[in-house]
């Protein structure tokens, strides 16, 4: 029996299902087990559907490389028929679904035992999981008066805190490298369409939303994204093809690689002094490893990214509003106040902003494009510029949309590096490099050109095997 689902990571409990040493029955209860223990401190874990799993069990597994490995997906975005979801928001509670998504069949048939859903704050909008309709903040293990990141924050938690060794998370601004930085754990964006988004949406906030995965091992990350890449039927554009796959790729160090080093962000504004540290430990780090290391930081237009982000994802969340109210008042009972100021904000836009904002992000994207075709292979910086923030600061109460984004204390500020790269479309990993003096994870930042997804898992896997970070245990996963 595994007492820890979170002293391993998904590829050796599956090794052990193979070898008959555990069942995948044992594991869920054990899974379950984790949760009743300790998912009411984190509040991390939601909307269990055990019956779902004790039958996926008894039907037969698919013969996948994780199968009978416990699991759980995100309560936003990813369509299950199994998993009624909340969306992170009371207007959608319960919301369910006639079938499953492309991207959820194909984590199906990887063999996991799914059995719940994670927090998520509503809309996805904001680097903390704190949404009203799970009647409390998602805690990070490592500290409770700490959030766990956002929007994958109960994602993040749930595997720090050992409950599953693996989980789904999604990245619209840095949803799953934000929580891999607060919580200890390997977060990895792929470039922009590697993962379908069908069948029920066409793409996500302009192409800059894109599915993963929270991991503790960079093998379990390249196993699923092998296991998940690929356009679905219809999608309307596809990532530049892969040359092996991404588990070939770690298999062997990447070549040597020229790599820029930021330790500001990237406007040039001063980050915490202990992760300043941290990137600095991390290039020392990369380059005693035998690649290219020297300081370089991008001239992209970033306020102006920043700007379209805000827009974008504010006519985004107000279309998903207006349509779930189904004419309804906008009242503070269903949506909360996040929410209602990014309504507020889409209707002040003109009717042509949007395309305007679209187009302003792919402008971006050649900018980005244009510094790492004359520039390095990989841009090293620190995935948030500070450790985790204390529970509330990044509250959804605040009715002013654009200053929780953009203002000085907002979370453009507090996460500077992540969405460069959603709106960009490059692939980007949060590596768990750095512990700060407080004892809590600082995530280490690396980025590559649009489609170098292999050349960049390489490298994060070549980190991992040089300063190893599985042995690190977060106070709360026991």
């Amino acid at each position: 029996m595994i007492g820890d689902l979170g002293a391993t990571d998904a590829t050796e409990l599956a090794g052990l299902v193979a070898k008959g040493e555990v069942t995948p029955t044992e594991l869920l209860d054990a899974a379950l087990a984790a949760v009743e223990s300790r998912n009411p401190a984190i509040n991390a874990v939601v909307l269990l559907n055990e019956p779902a799993a004790r039958r996926a069990i008894a039907e037969g597994l698919p013969p996948g490389p994780f199968r009978g490995v416990p699991f759980l997906i995100k309560d936003l975005g990813i369509e299950a028929k199994d998993f009624p979801s909340h969306n992170g928001s009371r207007l959608l509670r319960n919301t369910t679904y006639p079938g499953d998504s492309a991207i959820f069949s194909r984590i199906k048939a990887t063999g996991v035992v799914t059995f719940g859903r994670t927090t998520s704050p509503e809309g996805g909008i904001g680097a903390a999981t704190e949404s009203a309709v799970y009647g409390g903040p998602t805690r990070n293990p490592w500290n409770p008066d700490h959030t766990s990141g956002g929007s994958s924050g109960g994602a993040g938690a749930a595997v720090a805190a050992g409950i599953v060794a693996f989980a789904h998370g999604s990245d619209g601004g840095g949803s799953v490298r934000i929580p891999a930085s607060s919580c200890g754990l390997f977060g990895f964006k792929p470039t922009r369409a590697r993962l379908p988004d069908g069948p029920y949406a066409g793409e996500g906030w302009a192409g800059m939303a894109i599915d993963g995965f929270l991991t503790r091992s960079v093998r379990d990350t390249a196993t699923m994204l092998d296991a998940c890449e690929g356009a679905d039927l219809g999608a309307p554009y596809w990532a530049p093809p892969l040359s092996k796959g991404h588990a070939q790729a770690i298999s062997r160090p990447p070549r040597r690689l020229r790599v820029a080093v930021c330790d500001t962000t990237l406007t040039g504004e001063p980050i915490d002094p202990q992760v300043r540290d941290a990137v600095h430990a991390a290039a020392r780090l990369i380059e005693s490893l035998g690649h290219l290391v020297e300081p370089g930081r991008p001239t992209a237009d970033v306020p102006m990214m920043m700007r379209a982000w805000t827009d974008i994802v504010a006519v985004g969340t107000a279309l998903g509003i207006r349509s779930a109210l189904k004419g309804r008042p906008l009242t503070d009972d269903l949506v909360e106040g996040v929410g209602r100021g990014a309504v507020a904000h889409a209707e002040t836009l003109h009717p042509t902003r949007y395309l305007q904002a679209v187009g302003e992000i792919h402008a971006f994207g050649r900018q980005m494009a244009g510094y790492f075709d004359t520039g390095p292979d990989i841009l090293l910086s620190a995935t948030l510029a500070e450790p985790p923030a204390r529970v509330g600061r990044f509250s959804h109460a605040t009715e002013d949309y654009v200053a929780y984004r953009t203002g000085p204390e907002g979370i453009f500020a507090y996460s500077p590096f992540c969405a460069v790269f959603n709106a960009s479309g490059q692939p980007a990993a949060s590596l768990p490099l750095a512990i700060s003096a407080e004892g809590l994870p600082i995530g280490i930042h690396l980025a590559a050109p649009f489609g170098a997804d292999e050349d960049l898992i390489a490298l994060c896997a070549e980190l991992e095997r040089a300063a190893p970070w599985a042995t690190r245990r977060a106070p709360m996963a026991g």
